[in-house]
């Protein structure tokens, strides 16, 4: 037994002993009966008061104050949170919108009643093992099924995206009952972070992020997001794209994703790359010659992901790293046609990291069926001239820079940014490769200019 369900037993025997019971309740239930390793324990003190239960805590745990306020304690170094059950009224509009009313007499069943989904409310007795059940939890389950505990779901919009990323997650269904209340949910009033916690869910732990994209289309929610709506319908040449529309293949693409994550921060660009890549075929779809062509994409794409991503982060990085994907994410392709120069690779690699940018074309590849998914010449042609020129991560830097002017005797000024922006394209064109040989170059830059 690890030490956080050492102490989480530690924790339900003291209550047992002052009269109450400590139930385990939600996903870390939910994994345990799934056969999942459960990593964060939620757990709910019934019958003991808030003050006795605090005091109690604190005298066998390091308790955190964060939390607090919302009537959950957390315990230091454990993935431990307390909390008495609650009934959540709401008052106002938004995710926080609700006065919270702890009480430790409540029942089972009306504490259950404010969970979102059945398979979140149920609940595990941590000193017996006996799994509680009163909302249907494990029936669902059972059936692969997400379903609402109540039609108190409908008072958190914030709920329609934990639907869709646990559909993505597990590879259930949706209740029509459940999809039917989430048609009516208004998902503008969310604040950015929460939104973004709920996508980085689909895209880093979805086992089929079609399934939650299907979801929004289904619930008619995709009319929040009108740069993925907009994909919904696009045809494309069969040729290429036997799979279907722009919409269907770029689910295709976000599973092919999903089955080669590599389980690093770099996941995320990539995934927002595969979801956003074609965001401008909408835009530029036409039939020509009973064709259809979507010329100019990867530039029209750009304006629509810098503004889809500004709704779901205020990470700038990261909407910058990613609108130079979708405006590359044709480069892997082209580059292999045209067999182009070393030159053109590492002018390439100052625009975009190519590892990440390799890994976005390798889905948008893979995203066809029932073309071949694992073969990529292209982006393995890439891969191999990053690596000889070692710029699989690392953007080339200039060799040559201001203090070399200097030391050669120049003021700064306003020739400096010239001088400097011709050595580095001409270390970029191969012509030097280390500091002493660029200082020679910028000699002979200075002495061509010398009148």
């Amino acid at each position: 037994m690890n030490r956080p369900e050492q102490a989480v037993q530690e924790l339900a025997a003291w209550v047992k002993s002052e009269g109450g019971r400590a139930l385990l309740v939600g996903g870390c239930v939910r994994d345990s009966l799934l056969g999942r390793e459960r990593k964060d324990f939620d757990v709910e003190v019934f019958g003991l008061e808030a003050s006795r239960l605090e005091a109690g805590l604190r005298a066998r745990f390091a308790v955190l104050d964060v939390g607090k306020s919302f009537g959950v304690l957390k315990l230091k170094g454990l993935p431990i949170d307390v909390a008495l059950p609650r009934r959540e009224t709401k008052i106002a509009r938004g995710h926080r919108g609700f006065a919270i009313d702890a009480d430790p007499q409540l029942s089972l069943q009306e504490a259950a009643l404010r969970r979102d989904l059945t398979l979140n409310a149920l609940y595990e007795d941590p000193l017996t093992g006996e799994v509680l059940d009163p909302l249907g939890g494990k029936a669902d389950l059972a059936a692969r099924t997400l379903r609402h505990c109540s039609d108190r779901f409908s008072e958190d919009p914030l709920r329609l995206l934990r639907v869709m990323q646990f559909a993505a997650r597990f590879d259930f269904d949706v209740a029509d009952e459940t999809l039917a209340l989430c048609r009516a949910l208004d998902l503008a009033e969310l604040p950015r972070e929460r939104v973004e916690d709920e996508w980085r869910k689909l895209l880093l732990q979805g086992v089929v992020p079609s399934r939650g994209l299907k979801f929004l289309r289904n619930c008619g929610a995709l009319r929040f997001y009108p740069e993925i709506q907009a994909m919904d319908g696009t045809p494309q040449n069969p040729e290429w794209h036997p799979e279907g529309d722009v919409f269907v293949h770029t689910m295709h693409c976000l599973d092919h994703f999903a089955r080669r994550r590599v389980g690093d921060d770099s996941d995320w660009l990539v995934g927002l790359g595969v979801l956003c890549h074609d965001f401008g075929k909408p835009a530029t779809t036409q039939l020509e010659g009973g064709i259809w062509r979507s010329k100019g994409h990867s530039e029209a794409g750009v304006e629509p992901a810098r503004l889809f991503l500004e709704r779901l982060t205020a990470e700038r990085d990261v909407i910058e790293t990613v609108c130079a994907l979708v405006l590359h994410h044709l480069r892997p392709f082209d580059f292999h046609h045209h067999q182009v120069s070393d030159a053109a690779v590492r002018r390439l690699a100052t625009k975009v990291p190519i590892e990440l940018l390799v890994r976005v074309a390798r889905h948008d590849h893979g995203g066809r069926p029932p073309l071949p998914q694992n073969e990529f010449p292209a982006g393995e042609w890439l891969q191999e001239q990053a690596e000889r020129l070692d710029l699989q991560r690392n953007a080339p830097k200039p060799l040559v820079l201001g203090r070399h002017l200097i030391a050669l005797g120049e003021k700064p000024g306003p020739r400096f940014g010239e001088i400097l922006e011709e050595c580095f394209e001409a270390q970029l064109d191969g012509k030097f490769s280390d500091v002493e040989a660029g200082v020679e170059y910028l000699q002979g830059i200075l002495k061509r200019q010398k009148p």
